[in-house]
């Protein structure tokens, strides 16, 4: 099955496009903490102005800024598997949070279904907590 593909720009006219681009982000690859640290900063503020609207025009950028960040703590960060009830209860620790202060997130009544391990968590919600406490979608699911 044929595709029908988009000409290619020229290399010279991609990074006339690339270097504007990366000096008004700052990071566009993590290498080092000072990367890491400045693309949470900016996905920190995508998050706020994106919210939950997936077809926003900066959702693409926000996820390259995540598949940068994804790929540097895989390389850097050793983070032992743990049951997603367990990371949501260590998280929500760490943040000092009760269950209704996920409301955001889901009802309280399946926030704690959760934590007990009645119930597991939809992908739906495991958007919103990823969110909620800028992490992978992964380790909630």
């Amino acid at each position: 099955m044929g595709y029908a593909l988009k000409a290619v720009p020229e290399p010279q006219a991609i990074l006339r496009a690339w270097m504007p681009f990366k000096q008004l982000i700052g990071v566009t690859s993590v290498h080092t903490e000072e990367d890491y640290a400045q693309a949470q900063a900016t996905i920190n503020a995508l998050l706020v102005e994106i919210g939950d609207n997936e077809s926003h025009p900066l959702a693409d950028v926000l996820d390259y800024l995540a598949d940068q960040v994804r790929a540097y703590e895989d390389e850097n960060f050793h983070i032992p598997e743990a049951k997603p009830s367990d990371v949501l209860h260590f998280l929500m620790e760490q943040h000092g949070l009760k269950q209704d202060d996920l409301a955001d997130c889901a009802p309280q009544g399946r926030i704690s279904e959760i934590l007990n391990g009645n119930r597991s968590i939809s992908k739906e919600i495991a958007k919103r907590l990823a969110r909620r406490f800028h992490v992978s979608i992964d380790v909630f699911l």
